[in-house]
């Protein structure tokens, strides 16, 4: 990626483990509960989930790493795919159910 996100602002993260250890530290955690192994959820559709959520979310950073996981680990680009349109579902209906939020306000107002 050459515009505004670039891979290499990834080597910045070493500098918040020494700007806010604690908080890294626990973000690092959090973060590592996507790649286990021994959970309830099979890896593979842990990593799906993973990018369901990036598509979501928009970050291209965890776009890049968890479809290279979800490479490593057997996902089709099949999958990816519907992955990424079963997010853009759930966002759509997010979108419509705000919208009747927005009404209801609006006639409240």
């Amino acid at each position: 990626m050459s515009h505004y996100h670039d891979s290499d602002d990834l080597k910045i993260l070493g500098e918040f483990k020494k700007l806010a250890p604690a908080e890294f530290k626990g973000f690092v955690e959090l973060d590592a509960v996507v790649g286990r192994d021994d959970g309830a959820i099979p890896r593979k559709y842990r990593e799906l989930i993973a990018l369901a959520v990036a598509c979501t979310t928009q970050c291209p950073y965890c776009l890049d790493v968890h479809s290279r996981a979800a490479k490593r680990v057997g996902a089709t680009r099949e999958e990816v795919a519907e992955a990424a349109l079963l997010a853009a579902a759930l966002r759509a209906g997010a979108a419509v159910t705000h919208g009747a939020l927005a009404v209801k306000l609006f006639d409240k107002a």
